[in-house]
């Protein structure tokens, strides 16, 4: 009886053998992990770069995987909060034992996840990240992303002081890593090209009402507002100012503002108003027209709403993950950590979002946004010149 059962056992493991080798079986999927705030204060966003994650794992799957490997999405909510972030990655890496991470929005949660992935040796491929200490000194060579903080400074400090000579400015940013850095940074080339900031103020993502600090902006005569917040921040600010008609020559968000949603919400509250935009359908990356058209038309035809810049940072994040996949396997090398991060390092993609290729901290080395303006319903490129298709149109007359 016990050379019969091991008899057996032998027939059935080579049987199984036989069957892959010989593609009678399906190949072991490929494990991708992508965790993002699909709930809480964050969530629109969170929901836009897993569209664009789930998108790019599509594609790559139809187009018959990495080396035969179907790729296996497995998502996780963050639920905006960094705890729930951290329990979400060790479950992903400890027991679902994925060969890579990828999402995430606002350097709170995305932070967290960095570490863990260092930890475990595993490639994470943020979708939105700007804190500059993330990378510092490439400290984690595990870790990339596809945006970066000097994307949006570097347009927003050659715009604002050719653009408002002479104007006091104020400064409203949310109390996050990103957006204090980036409160920061602003202040100081502003500063240093001559432009007064006669306020500088912080708010926690959430607040309800913005009337102290649009009281204090009134009695300093402020102008110009750039205003780090969130897609629900912008929401309840610029009805606030509208409501209390506060004189502004301009409003600025660089983050959640360039949004069909947010234009939708606001309807004629939102014209004249400016944010930042990485991508969108109208004005894609110089050579990429047909890349973005293609996907701009699949992705209508599978979600039912217009792809945004941040589903595009989503897309390129996963897509720039699956091409490293793909580049280890078509070399037979083994899909692990350091084999994966030495393909990211030596990748140099163009995509919609633009050229993507990382310098040796993970930070990419092109990423550059356009300053937009909200001009009759629609997102209008003003800055930089070689990619405008329009000029500025001042928000209201200033009063004295």
């Amino acid at each position: 009886m016990r050379f019969a059962r091991l008899f057996l056992q032998f027939i059935f493991t080579w049987t199984l053998v036989a069957g892959f080798a010989h593609g009678g079986y399906p190949a072991a999927p490929v494990r991708l992990g992508a965790i993002n705030p699909l709930t809480g204060k964050l969530a629109n966003h969170g929901q836009e770069i897993l569209s664009g994650i789930e998108y790019a794992v599509e594609e790559c799957n139809q187009a018959g995987g990495v080396a035969g490997h179907p790729v296996q999405l497995l998502s996780r909510d963050d639920q905006s909060q960094p705890e729930t972030a951290v329990n979400q990655a060790q479950d992903l890496i400890y027991r679902e034992k994925v060969t890579a991470l990828t999402g995430g929005y606002v350097d709170s949660l995305v932070g967290p996840i960095s570490q863990l992935a260092l930890k475990a040796q595993i490639p994470y491929v943020a979708s939105a990240s700007l804190q500059r200490d993330l990378t510092l000194e490439g400290k984690n060579p595990f870790f990339f992303r596809i945006s970066h903080l000097d994307g949006v400074t570097e347009p927003l400090c050659r715009f604002l002081p050719e653009t408002f000579p002479g104007k006091k400015a104020a400064i409203l940013h949310a109390a996050t890593p990103g957006a204090t850095e980036f409160s920061q940074i602003l202040f100081q080339c502003l500063r240093r090209s001559g432009v007064e900031v006669s306020l500088v103020e912080k708010f926690r993502p959430g607040t309800p009402d913005f009337s102290p600090f649009l009281l204090k902006m009134r009695s300093l005569q402020a102008e110009v507002l750039i205003s780090a917040g969130f897609f629900p921040d912008h929401l309840i600010l610029v009805r606030q100012i509208r409501e209390q008609n506060v004189p502004l020559t301009a409003y600025v968000g660089p983050w959640g503002l360039a949004y069909p949603e947010f234009i939708q919400q606001m309807g004629r509250a939102a014209e004249n108003l400016m944010g930042m935009s990485a991508w969108h359908p109208d004005f894609p990356y110089p050579g990429t027209e047909e890349q973005s058209l293609r996907f701009l038309e699949t992705f209508r035809a599978r979600y039912r709403r217009e792809p945004t810049s941040t589903v595009m940072h989503g897309y390129t994040s996963a897509k720039v993950l699956l091409e490293a996949l793909r580049a280890v396997a078509d070399r037979g090398d083994p899909l692990d950590g350091p084999h994966i991060a030495e393909a990211l390092r030596a990748m140099d993609l163009t995509l919609p979002l633009g050229r993507v290729q990382f310098d040796a901290k993970g930070d990419p080395r092109h990423y550059r946004q356009v300053v937009v303006q909200i001009q009759n319903g629609r997102l209008v490129p003003i800055y930089p010149p070689d990619r405008a298709q329009g000029t500025w149109i001042p928000m209201t007359a200033p009063t004295n």
